[in-house]
Parts: structure tokens; sequence; C-alpha cells
């Protein structure tokens, strides 16, 4: 009976419907993204495919016209490495690392400054491997992560 169903249905697949499943990216991940980039936090998401590339999106907190777009490339013995280019023209380079299959941490520079990024972790997970403007901390209060002053009195995020 199994094989006849396999049979089947690759009967109705067909070579042209074999190309449209490995089109829509049925093994592919998305996560988020926590990015620091020259001391700005950006928030967004990356889709990895089962070959090692990906694209990212990440917009600025601070200004939400400041948006960028990336493309990567990735290994699980060498980590992987990328391009961003941003709204404003900004532009970057990265490297990562690997902590599992969806998570990692990476760094790099851009055309602003340098660039710290995690993806698939938490706000408390990525805090010890993003660089954070000086006196400042990351933060989730349960519906939104930002960046606040730990110089100063205690400031909520707004939600």
């Amino acid at each position: 009976m199994r094989k006849i169903w396999i049979a089947a249905f690759a009967a109705s697949v067909g070579i042209s419907g074999w190309a449209n499943l490995a089109s829509a990216d049925l093994f592919s991940a998305t996560g988020p993204v926590i990015a620091i980039v020259a001391d700005e936090l950006f928030l967004g998401e990356a889709e990895g495919h089962l070959s090692g590339a990906g694209t990212l999106a990440i917009q600025s907190q601070t200004n939400p016209a400041l948006s960028c777009l990336g493309q990567f490339t990735s290994s699980a013995a060498l980590g992987g490495t990328g391009q961003l280019q941003c709204s404003d023209g900004t532009t970057a380079a990265f490297h990562f690392q690997r902590l599992s299959v969806f998570r990692g941490h990476g760094s790099g520079t851009s055309s602003r400054g340098t660039m710290s990024f995690t993806y698939g972790l938490t706000a408390f997970e990525s805090g010890s491997y993003l660089k954070l403007p000086p006196g400042k901390k990351l933060v989730y209060n349960g519906s939104k992560t930002g960046l606040i002053d730990i110089s100063g009195p205690p400031v909520a995020l707004a939600k």
C-alpha cells in the first residue's frame, strides 16, 4: 500500500511539480534577529534555507523609516558571512557563528560603525553576545525589546 501511495504522489507531482515544491522552500526556517548597528537597536527576522543561504530584514527601533535588507550563506563547520544594505545607504559586511541550527551570534562593520547581532535568541539570551552602547542595557518588557539607560533613574519601555 505504501508503494502505491508513493507512486501516486510522484505521478501527481510530476517533473514540474517537483520544481514547484523546491521553490516553495519547504525546508526553510525563520527566526528573530536583534542587532546593534552603530549603537542603535534594530529588530527583525532572518530566513535560512536548507542550502545554507538566507535573507534578513531588520528595522531601527529609534527611526522606523530606517530598514536594512541582507543576504547570507552559512555552513555548520564554518559559520557564515553576509552583507547588508540599509535604506539610508549604509552598507555592512558581517560574519556569524552558529550555536545551533537555528541560533547564533555575529559581528561586523558597517559604513556607520560596528555591528553585533544575534538570531534565534531572546533579548535575555542575547545580552552576552551583543556589543551594547555604553550605559545601556537590553530589556524585554513582555511585548517590546528595547535599550534602556542604566546610568540614570529606571525608565519603563512604552508598550
